[in-house]
């Protein structure tokens, strides 16, 4: 069944994720390290049909790629040789690191394993591809203004609020 791998790369490690064979749910795969991330997905790729893959790429607020997108941009040309026939994508990663210690918060996850990089490398990897998949499919809502974006500071509800 097709697969959609997502990949959120760091100089150190690379966060996994990969769809649902339907294409609809992304899951948080694994975290590997950086000098290793070619031979994890061709051993990937020989046991599951990869149709795509989706790379975070790191942009400034202004849009611009920032200072980190010099490392993505080798991965990315290292990715299409040693993967030329599989299509790349790339996606916003603009606050997935944010969203994805705020899933780990809302999901019940200790501070102290919060506090594992690894875990947020694999769960931004899974917001990076179902953001994807939400674009490709058109049920990702649209911000225009980043001012709009909800977060969990952006409504205090008071018990005298609560009760009516």
């Amino acid at each position: 069944m097709d697969r959609i791998i997502g990949i959120d790369y760091g100089r150190k490690r690379v966060g996994v994720a990969v769809s649902d064979p339907l294409g609809i749910f992304a899951s948080a795969l694994d975290t590997v390290p950086s000098a290793k991330i070619m031979d994890y997905l061709k051993k990937y790729c020989e046991n599951e049909n990869v149709v795509r893959f989706v790379v975070g790429y790191p942009v400034n607020m202004d849009g611009a790629p920032s200072e980190a997108a010099q490392y993505v941009d080798a991965f990315l040309k290292h990715l299409s040789k040693v993967f030329p026939d599989i299509p790349v994508s790339l996606e916003d990663e603009r606050f997935t690191s944010v969203l994805a210690h705020r899933a780990m918060i809302d999901g019940g996850m200790k501070a102290k394993d919060r506090m594992n990089k690894e875990s947020v490398d694999r769960i931004s990897a899974a917001i990076i591809l179902q953001s994807y998949m939400d674009r490709v499919s058109g049920s990702a809502p649209v911000f225009h203004d980043m001012s709009a974006v909800p977060d969990s500071m952006s409504v205090k509800v008071t018990k005298k609020q609560r009760r009516r």
